[in-house]
């Protein structure tokens, strides 16, 4: 059985936003507190830096960091055959 979308109201950068997707309200709303708090941090940091840069700068550090995450599953599961043999 296919898991139930759902819609979810957020507040993102000071713009409301109605995403859809299968997390929990608990999920959701932990991704979109993050969200706004990446681009604070960028904001205060780069202080001129325009809306669209930092939504940039923030989706590029959340896939950088979703590969190095890979990476370090693909690691460990190499390192658990290696054990295996």
């Amino acid at each position: 059985m296919e898991d139930e979308k759902r819609r979810f109201k957020a507040t993102i950068d000071g713009k409301p936003y109605i995403f859809i997707g299968e997390g929990s309200y608990e999920h959701m709303q932990a991704t979109a507190d993050l969200l706004n708090d990446q681009l604070t941090k960028i904001k205060d940091q780069l202080p001129n830096t325009s809306k669209d840069d930092r939504a940039i700068l923030t989706a590029f550090n959340a896939i950088s960091n979703q590969l190095s995450m890979k990476e370090a599953a693909a690691k460990q599961a190499g390192s658990a055959s290696d054990q295996e043999k």
